[in-house]
């Protein structure tokens, strides 16, 4: 007992200062979540303004899926895309932005992106998957120190 008390007191004299986070790739530790958010959030307020666009063409391609009640899901998905999607940017409940847009993105993967047999659909089902893993960084890790945070 006597011994372990004089080795903490010795391990904690002899400790390094630690570098400050300002330098090398700690520099960009505030700059890169909020890069991320600014990235993964612009393909879903792009597609959610893009559906506002054009609404018809919208609905014609989700029921070329076979999506039933086309009508009652694109405004759905508009509302979610972009308020999720403006969640997520602004870092405002970004965790809770993130989940919604990993679900959605997670069911519209296989929706419309289930046709392996083409080489562009395995493709787009691989980058969904690669959107969801950025999505789920962002619900593990927040928003970053960049954010929106109301008091």
């Amino acid at each position: 007992m006597k011994g372990d008390h004089l080795r903490s007191t010795t391990q904690a004299t002899n400790l390094q200062p630690q570098k400050p986070y300002n330098t090398g790739l700690h520099a960009t530790r505030n700059y890169l979540p909020l890069i991320a958010r600014i990235l993964l959030s612009s393909l879903f307020l792009w597609s959610g303004f893009n559906k506002i666009l054009h609404p018809a063409d919208t609905q014609a391609y989700m029921a070329a899926y076979g999506m039933p009640f086309t009508w009652l899901f694109l405004p759905v998905a508009i509302a979610l895309e972009i308020s999720a999607g403006l969640s997520l940017l602004l870092g405002f409940y970004a965790r809770l932005g993130a989940a919604a847009l990993a679900i959605f993105t997670f069911i519209a993967t296989f929706i419309f992106h289930s046709n392996f047999t083409n080489p562009i659909e395995q493709i787009m089902f691989m980058k969904n998957l690669c959107i969801i893993g950025g999505l789920l960084m962002v619900i593990q890790y927040g928003s970053g120190n960049i954010a929106w945070r109301p008091r």
